[in-house]
Formats: structure tokens, sequence, C-alpha cells
């Protein structure tokens, strides 16, 4: 006689939620245990002196010189940088960086104690952004135009990173490559920051010693917007902005506008510490405020939408990934703030 199985179909019914319970425990510890495993592996790859690392060159096309590269451990040599990253930009980058250096010039005219470079960071685009970007260091001078080739696509957060860690301004500017900010609104950031900086009597003797950050914001602009999108994208903003709460906390409401000014000793607490790579930098860089006691200001800045835009429905999955990390990398200590 055969054996008779103890899994009727009964039997399975009865333990069904037992199993499904099972599975899902195994899959959320599966989930935590990758989370773990990978914010460690981030933090193995990080390394806080990259900043000092005088091996790598810039490209002069006008006199093939190289030039090397400068470190945020150095003294400013520059009033201002303006870091654009740059990823398959051949179309919107000519546009915007017209009108930027249209206005740096002329306020260079006017006032000869302002100085500025632009540095463009090529994150492995595979279109002509690099050819259009070596255009401007030809027309500009490579002392006021310079391009950090990437090699292959890292995200934008690695790109404004490496920007940062390899410029010579007081005061630097993060802006995006499409335009969509109006670049003479640089100056309402600029202005609140030597606020800022008065208003702590304190005795540095450029602005550029002291820590201070501020966020260019599209708040004021949200009704409009509202009215504007599908529903379910409203949806998704309101999830995004509630997760970025839980991860951030209070204090910034627009943290993804891609307008930031720093002061030079900011950047270099903040950017030696960033771990994020590509959507979710700008919240990290709000929980690093925090923690490393920067001030920041939340300043309106005028903003058209430009098409184009590269963020799809993988991007917010993605992002809600980064965000979950930076609660895991920092509040389970993987991740190290160097001081």
């Amino acid at each position: 006689m055969g054996s008779t199985s103890p899994w009727t179909m009964s039997t399975i019914i009865f333990h069904l939620p037992l199993l499904l319970s099972s599975l899902a425990l195994a899959l959320i510890l599966g989930f935590a245990i990758f989370l773990f495993e990978y914010a460690r592996r981030m933090d193995s790859h990080h390394s806080p002196n990259e900043a000092s690392s005088r091996s790598l060159f810039f490209d002069d096309p006008s006199s093939l010189k190289k030039i090397p590269y400068p470190s945020i451990y150095d003294p400013a040599e520059k009033y201002m940088s303006l870091i654009v990253p740059a990823y398959n930009e051949e179309h919107r980058l000519p546009g915007a960086l017209d009108e930027t250096m249209n206005y740096l010039q002329k306020r260079a005219a006017r006032d000869k104690s302002f100085s500025y470079e632009v540095l463009i960071i090529d994150d492995g685009s595979t279109d002509r952004t690099t050819k259009i970007a070596f255009d401007y260091v030809r027309k500009y001078k490579i002392d006021n135009v310079r391009v950090i080739p990437l090699g292959k696509n890292h995200g934008k957060g690695e790109a404004i990173r490496k920007g940062m860690l390899h410029s010579r301004g007081e005061l630097l500017l993060m802006l995006d490559a499409d335009g969509a900010t109006k670049i003479t609104d640089l100056e309402k950031l600029e202005s609140e920051i030597h606020a800022a900086v008065k208003t702590e009597n304190h005795s540095t003797p450029r602005i550029s010693d002291y820590a201070v950050v501020v966020f260019g914001s599209r708040a004021h602009l949200e009704k409009q917007a509202l009215a504007s999108r599908k529903w379910y994208r409203n949806f998704l903003m309101k999830g995004f902005h509630l997760v970025v709460l839980l991860a951030a906390g209070p204090g910034i409401h627009d943290t993804q506008c891609g307008f930031k000014m720093f002061t030079r000793a900011a950047a270099r607490k903040l950017f030696t510490n960033v771990r994020l790579k590509r959507w979710c930098f700008d919240v990290e860089l709000v929980y690093l405020c925090k923690k490393l006691n920067i001030p920041m200001a939340e300043v309106s800045v005028n903003w058209t939408e430009i098409p184009g835009s590269k963020v799809r429905m993988t991007s917010i999955i993605h992002m809600l990934f980064e965000l979950v990390l930076i609660r895991l990398g920092y509040g389970l200590n993987i991740w190290k703030i160097y001081t």
C-alpha cells in the first residue's frame, strides 16, 4: 500500500496563514540583510581623503597642458565656483551655459574683485555633451571653464560631489544643466550667506571659513504645480515628501531643487561625507547639516520646467531605496561622519 501524505488540502489551508507569515518574515529579513550589506559596502568604498588626490588632471584643449585637480582642502583661489553635472545634455547644456557665462562675464566686468570658474562634470555621457563642454573650455579658457569626465555614469550626486571636491571657490553653487533656475537668482543665495555670516558676528577673515548652506526652493510654486500635475504624480510627490521628512527631519521644504550654494567650509565637511550617488544625496545633505551643526536657509528662486527630465517611475523607486539607506547607514552607525 502507498503511504498517505500528511499534507492534505485541508491541512495546507489550515496552515496557510503561518506559511505566508513565515515567507513574509524571510523576505523582510533577507531584504534587511541585503540593505545592511549594501550600506556596509558603500562605506568601505568611501574615502574622506579622496579630495587630497593630486593624481588627476584637467585637460586644456587649447594648450594641451595637464593641470592638476585642486582640492577642497586648499585655500580658495576664486570667489565663486559653479558646479554643473551633465549627463547626455547636448541639447540643453549650450543654452544654460550661454546664459551663465553671459552673466558671469558681465558681473566680472562690473566688479573687478569678482572671480569665477565653471566646472562641468560629464557623468559618462554617450552623446555630444563632452565635445560641447570642451568647446566652452576653448572659448573661455581653462582658468574659467573646466571639465571633469567621469568616464561612466555614476549619478548626479556623485557628479556634484566630484565637482565640489575639486573646486576653487569661496562660494560653491550647484546648478542643473537644463537652466531651469534663473542664474541671476544666485545673488539671492549669496546675499543670504553673507547675512548669515554677519549675524553670527564671527571673526574669520574670509567667508569661505564659515560653514553655511542655502537651498534654492520651489516651494512657493507648489500650488501651481499641484494644479497642473496628474493626480498620481501628486500622490507620489506627497508620499516622497513624507518619506523625506522621516529620513532627514523637518527644516527644508524643497530638498530636490538643483540650485544650492555652499561656503567652502560647508562643502568640505559635507562632500567628504556624502555617500549617496544618485537622486537623494540632497536629502543626505540636509541630514548631514543637522548632524554637523551647519546652518541652513531656504530661499525662493525662479524656476521653469524644461522638457527632457530624466526622472522616471524607476527613479522614484530608487529614491525610496536611498532614503531607507540614509536611516540605516547613519542610524546603525554603518556610515561614519568625519569632522
